[in-house]
């Protein structure tokens, strides 16, 4: 065999076993990522149903109801559409109703989107982006409502 040969021949195994590395590592990340929808999106059917992801919003006032032991029931909107969603643990201190929160976790048969982990807003002026523009969309569909 010829030394343009054996090259050729690294070469080609070298691409292979980076292809399959490439793949290795782009699978572990997919499988890591949770995306953000809002719940006009979900509402629409475009969140994973069996996927973590992160759903975003504002508390609806008059819907956070603490059930047994560290259980808290709550509806998320975007002022279009409203995700029921359940939570087992300690809130954080700033959350409270009609404040934007998002919650990352996800959706189970009865259509209640189950949190793992619960995040709130760290100011009064704060809202995270991913949020302010969920309402905002929701807002320019011709829905009334205001972005605190």
């Amino acid at each position: 065999m010829k030394a343009r040969h054996k090259r050729l021949g690294f070469l080609a195994a070298g691409l292979v076993l980076l292809g399959l590395a490439s793949w290795l590592v782009f699978n572990a990340l997919d499988s890591n990522l949770s995306y953000f929808f809002s719940p006009s999106e979900v509402a629409e059917n475009k969140a994973p149903e069996d996927h973590v992801f992160r759903l975003g919003g504002l508390v609806e006032s008059g819907t956070l109801r603490r059930g047994e032991e560290l259980t808290v029931r709550f509806v998320v909107t975007d002022n279009a559409h409203r995700v029921n969603v359940e939570y087992t643990g300690i809130l954080p201190d700033l959350f409270q109703e009609g404040q934007g929160v998002i919650a990352q976790g996800r959706m189970n048969q009865n259509g209640i989107f189950v949190a793992d982990e619960v995040l709130a807003k760290h100011d009064e002026n704060y809202m995270p982006p991913e949020v302010a523009d969920a309402l905002e969309k929701a807002n320019e569909k011709g829905v009334a409502g205001t972005i605190e």
